[in-house]
């Protein structure tokens, strides 16, 4: 079954209220002796189903056919005003429709232009005063509400196009996280399995005892993985940043490169304290991965309400483009206003600054 008006929650069940007004004129020969006849029954009514074809059609169309009805509409009421009082409602309804009309100094011409006419064809006529004004009255009134809500449903329709899009923003900006944390979680811990593995392969026939101490780390990496993977989908992401020097120093010293690192004396904001932690992750993961250092050096400083975390080695350094974990650290670092740099004349330096809240960091308990 066909509607009438479109699906619109705004819109409700008022189109179907505002048809009373149109009552006076459909019923005119009820008061107008002279008319009351079935010819002019038969008129009224016939006008009055043409009307709620156009009034209808009205709430589906927009642009010139919003025009063409709108001028249907006053044509009836300069047709039937001189045999109706109830007529010049059709003058209001004209501006009703022509007030959703697009742009709004459209809508506000074509509302004029309707007052014109009623004005000119009252005078015409030579209606008393009320009969002649009311109908202009309501023409400036109803026009005038109808082009402010359009304006706002216009508004509001760009807002949902914006919210949509928005939405879908949100949505790639998370799958890009979850492929950051998958890349920040499983990379590190599998670079270091992969090495363990190949130091227990070479140990095996020299030095079995070793090897089985290296398979062994080799689980309970594994199994720290496990509970970190865990731990990512429940919204936790590690043991803060102290947990995770311990972890970078047992990574580097599987690779036979010594670390010097210090935590920090202040308690950073959760949001901080997580990116310094994966920053530094990515760090030692291509340091065991690429540099071939020998030695390590994290420091952590704050100053002027910068937090900034250096990570240095003495490895082979260079400049090759970022990779994927790089980018998407500095991804993190900048949705936090900070800044992520890396300088690889003698070694390589990773530097990350972070800007902080004063109130949101306190001295670390001991």
């Amino acid at each position: 079954m066909g509607r009438l008006i479109p699906h619109d929650q705004n819109l409700g069940w008022t189109p179907f209220a505002w048809l009373i007004y149109i009552i006076p004129f459909a019923v005119t020969p009820l008061y107008r002796r002279s008319q009351n006849y079935p010819g002019s029954w038969a008129l009224y009514l016939a006008a009055t189903l043409v009307f709620l074809i156009l009034y209808f059609r009205s709430y589906w169309v927009r642009g010139r056919e919003l025009v063409l009805i709108s001028a249907l509409t006053v044509a009836m009421g300069l047709a039937f005003w001189p045999r109706s009082y109830g007529a010049g409602s059709f003058f209001i309804f004209a501006a009703a429709f022509i007030g959703n009309l697009e742009p709004q100094r459209r809508a506000v011409s074509g509302v004029l232009a309707i007052a014109l006419i009623a004005t000119v064809q009252a005078a015409s006529l030579q209606r008393d005063f009320f009969n002649a004004a009311w109908p202009v009255l309501f023409v400036f009134i109803v026009g005038g509400i109808n082009i402010h809500y359009a304006q706002v449903g216009r508004a509001n329709a760009r807002l949902r196009i914006a919210r949509e899009e928005i939405e879908h923003l949100a949505k790639l900006a998370e799958r890009e996280r979850i492929a950051r944390d998958l890349h920040d979680l499983l990379g590190h811990t599998l670079s270091l399995v992969i090495l363990k593995s190949e130091l227990a392969s070479k140990l095996s026939d020299r030095d079995p005892e070793r090897a089985r101490d290296e398979i062994r780390d080799v689980e309970r990496i594994a199994r720290e993985a496990l509970a970190e993977v865990r731990a990512a989908v429940t919204g936790y992401r590690s043991g803060g940043l102290p947990a995770e020097i311990q972890h970078a120093r047992n990574a580097l010293s599987s690779a036979n490169v010594s670390f010097d690192c210090e935590p920090p004396k202040i308690q950073l904001p959760a949001s901080h304290e997580a990116v310094l932690c994966l920053a530094l992750r990515e760090a030692v993961t291509n340091i065991v991965r690429h540099a071939g250092a020998r030695h390590c050096r994290a420091s952590f400083a704050v100053a002027d309400n910068i937090c900034t975390l250096t990570i240095s080695d003495d490895g082979r350094g260079g400049s090759t483009p970022f990779g994927s974990g790089l980018s998407g650290m500095r991804e993190r670092v900048e949705v936090l206003g900070g800044s992520l740099n890396r300088d690889g004349k003698r070694g390589t330096k990773l530097t990350v600054t972070l800007p902080l809240n004063t109130a949101a960091i306190q001295e670390r308990s001991a």
